[in-house]
């Protein structure tokens, strides 16, 4: 049970970490958007940048390049 609710928690922190990186990213689109039409664009760049850190964070956090921590690769084996 306990490793299915790591696998679990793993998984979902990984997901949301993928799914806030192009958030950001689309966010700081909209702020260039902004500030090239000479529009408020200083919040929006603000929440992008926190944005893309905070999904960066996530996958590196949650060890999304190596796979699910404590799994062995099949040199390992």
């Amino acid at each position: 049970m306990n490793l299915r609710k790591n696998k679990l928690t793993w998984y979902i922190t990984a997901q949301i970490g993928v799914l806030m990186f192009p958030f950001g990213l689309c966010l700081l689109g909209e702020s260039i958007t902004r500030r090239i039409n000479g529009e408020p664009w200083f919040w929006w760049g603000t929440v992008s940048l926190a944005v893309i850190n905070a999904g960066l964070g996530l996958m590196i956090e949650s060890g999304l390049i190596g796979g699910f921590p404590g799994k062995k690769s099949e040199e390992e084996s």
